[in-house]
């Protein structure tokens, strides 16, 4: 049993990882939580399926589509509204994503309904592979494989694109960087749609595992952000192990515990973190001195 809650834990803790990683991208650039990641994942994910359902494209093709489609949703959110903030503090940055949030999940009803719809995947989630006493499917195969993949392009990305060194540059110190000719504002475009995509990728991932709604990113865009808290918002290796762990953790307390209280976890994992590390486990912690 211990096995098989491991394997299902590492699972879901790959699309938790993904979820974090791509708020903590956000949260280095802006010190903004981006709220409104789990609609622009949930939207995109849409957009997959009616490119595979109604116009008849391929799985592949489908995918590219809901890639673009998310990157320019997220530099749309950067562009008009964030960059055009009339008073761009922290907290009325937060309620404009909060806001884009909601007006996503309306588009999303109004237009799809709440009837849930099956996003067919290359693979299936009923093959199986034996493990001795567990067992793993191939389509929880291919999320950990998927998501392992792209943890290491991002690294590559970053620290060896001129790209992803330049948005390195702008976290650290955006004024430095504008000094030194980093285009900020660019910058912060293309991080906005960075974010947006890895987030399609954890939608398009959990759609065939769910079901595909207008609230299939809702739970996870919670586990998600307490994941990044876990690991430390700063922090995207510990954004990636902090889904890892929640994905885990919350596995074994719903089969040894309490399924009813599974979820549970994610927000005590918030409270505890927020109380004893406010910086997560794997990030350090800064004191501004005044």
């Amino acid at each position: 049993m211990f096995l098989q809650l491991l394997i299902s834990g590492l699972s879901f803790g790959s699309l938790y990882a993904l979820i974090a990683i791509a708020m903590v991208i956000i949260y280095k650039t802006s010190e903004v939580p981006n709220f409104g990641q789990g609609e622009m994942a949930m939207i995109s994910t849409f957009v997959a399926y009616a490119l595979l359902e109604s116009y008849g494209y391929s799985f592949a093709i489908s995918f590219i589509g809901a890639l673009i489609f998310a990157a320019a949703l997220g530099v749309f959110l950067e562009f008009v509204f964030l960059r055009r903030a009339k008073d761009p503090n922290t907290l009325n940055l937060i309620l404009i994503t909060l806001g884009f949030e909601m007006v996503l999940y309306g588009l999303a009803g109004w237009k799809w309904g709440a009837d849930q719809r099956d996003l067919r995947f290359p693979v299936s989630d009923f093959d199986i592979v034996n493990l001795g006493s567990a067992v793993i499917s191939y389509l929880n195969i291919a999320t950990l494989l998927i998501t392992l993949i792209l943890m290491f392009v991002l690294f590559l990305f970053f620290k060896y694109t001129k790209v992803g060194i330049a948005m390195k540059a702008t976290q650290q110190n955006a004024v430095a960087a504008r000094i030194n000719g980093i285009r900020t504002n660019r910058i912060l475009s293309i991080t906005w749609a960075l974010s947006s995509v890895i987030g399609c990728v954890a939608g398009i991932l959990l759609a065939p595992i769910a079901t595909l709604d207008p609230n299939l990113m809702l739970e996870p865009l919670l586990k998600g952000f307490a994941s990044a808290v876990l690991g430390g918002m700063t922090s995207l290796v510990g954004a990636a192990l902090g889904g890892y762990m929640l994905g885990i953790i919350e596995n074994l307390f719903g089969g040894y515990v309490s399924i009813e209280f599974k979820s549970v976890v994610a927000f005590m994992t918030i409270v505890l973190v927020l109380c004893f590390k406010p910086s997560g486990l794997f990030a350090r912690h800064y004191v501004r001195r005044v």
